[in-house]
């Protein structure tokens, strides 16, 4: 990850270092976790900030996890209904 300009912290001045943390995503009742996600936190507030470009690519996975979810529960949800 290269260290674009982001140190000091915008929001709080603190220093901002480079991590790898996970993201959780909220849809319809549906939680997806995605984990290693790379990113700059500043130590003293907790902001979280993504080099340009990765927050596409986050969301983008995010989405594909909620699409496979949703096919899941269309699959159980017709196997429930089934009658012997």
């Amino acid at each position: 990850m290269s260290q674009f300009p982001l140190n000091p912290c915008s929001a709080c001045g603190g220093e901002v270092r480079s991590q790898t943390i996970p993201r959780e995503f909220s849809r319809e009742g549906t939680t997806v976790r995605i984990e290693g996600v790379r990113a700059l936190v500043c130590v003293k507030c907790g902001e979280v900030y993504f080099e340009p470009g990765a927050t596409d690519a986050l969301l983008g996975a995010a989405n594909a996890l909620f699409a496979l979810s949703r096919q899941n529960h269309q699959v159980r949800d017709r196997l429930v209904g089934v009658a012997p």
